[in-house]
């Protein structure tokens, strides 16, 4: 499965990570372990986002070797944690960048199996049933008896926690368990990572208010099995800087009785509309894919260029078929 892999990575010498436009923890633990396997393997790695890694991830050692410049002189392009091409937009807006993909061979990792790729240019891609990018990192390595140094093995079971929400998702199984306890072999310590996360995590006053109108602003449809906050430009420059302004109210929407998704959407001045998904039920990706997007069965995201008028009714239209289609499951299996 991994050798197709292998084999660019061995003919490439100077190779480019890439994250998508909404970094995570599994997405920066992915790059930052790719950078320490393969530099010892004697590659030249540089570390690419199209934003800056924003200051809720930071506890993830290494985050600020991650740059907003696209080095076009690599050999090889790796992009983790997404099949997306809506979300490396930005990357491909940039001069040379569409072309550098195009003439470049493309190694794309990720384990978002619910989620076709929709890259445009030839990729190979390495996706597997994981539930992180980590997880899948950390199995390739295993197979071809690559290093996997300490500092490896924590971003990877930073990744792999952070993905999990501390390995309690629903899709945790025995491989995530033995995964994280072989990079905790290797030398990474779950209460070290975690002990920095919390830190990170960490919100002021002002920040804690501001969760507090959050939260009266939530709005439920579908006899409140939806709930849905809409976040504004003016807020996200006044509040993202100190904390992304969906990751406050997300779990608490999700928690509220009846409720079975959360979506948070953020509105940006060129018309641009982000959303971010959180359920209870399996149907996450599908509403994401509704509109582009994709990511896992409990959470997911998209990014669309429409006003917010158009997008609640979609949003209901979508996610209605998808609770229908995860109740025609349940039912005949």
């Amino acid at each position: 499965m991994f050798e197709s892999a292998k084999q660019l990575i061995d003919e490439s010498k100077k190779i480019i990570i890439i994250q998508a436009e909404n970094p995570d923890g599994d997405s920066l633990g992915s790059a930052l372990a790719l950078e320490e396997i393969l530099g010892d393997l004697g590659k030249t790695v540089t570390l690419y986002c199209d934003v800056e890694i924003p200051k809720y991830l930071r506890y993830i050692t290494g985050w600020d070797r991650v740059a907003q410049s696209f080095n076009t002189n690599a050999d090889l392009a790796i992009i983790v944690d997404t099949t997306s091409e809506t979300l490396i937009g930005k990357s491909l807006a940039l001069p040379g960048v569409r072309h550098f993909f195009e003439s470049h061979p493309v190694l794309v990792i990720d384990h978002h199996m619910e989620t076709p790729s929709t890259l445009s240019f030839s990729h190979t891609l390495i996706v597997a049933k994981a539930v992180s990018a980590t997880e899948v990192i950390y199995n390739m390595a295993v197979t071809h008896g690559w290093t996997i140094n300490q500092q490896a093995a924590e971003n990877m079971l930073a990744g792999l926690l952070s993905d999990s929400l501390g390995l309690t998702t629903q899709n945790v199984d025995e491989a995530a368990y033995t995964v994280a306890g072989k990079l905790t072999g290797l030398g990474a310590s779950t209460s070290v990572i975690e002990e920095r996360r919390r830190e990170f995590m960490k919100k002021s006053p002002e920040i804690l208010k501001y969760k507090g109108q959050l939260l009266e602003r939530i709005e439920y449809y579908l006899d409140g099995k939806l709930a849905v906050i809409t976040i504004p430009w003016e807020e996200i420059q006044q509040y993202s800087d100190q904390y992304n302004p969906s990751v406050l109210v997300l779990d608490e929407m999700r928690l509220v009785e009846g409720v079975e998704i959360g979506v948070a959407i953020k509105t940006y001045p060129d018309g641009k509309l982000t959303g971010k998904l959180r359920s209870n039920s399996p149907i996450s990706a599908q509403v994401a894919g509704f509109f582009g997007g994709g990511g896992h069965q409990y959470a997911a995201g998209f990014r669309v260029y429409e006003s917010i008028e158009t997008i609640i009714p979609e949003l209901l239209t979508a996610t209605d078929k998808a609770l229908k289609d995860s109740k025609n499951v349940t039912q005949t299996s």
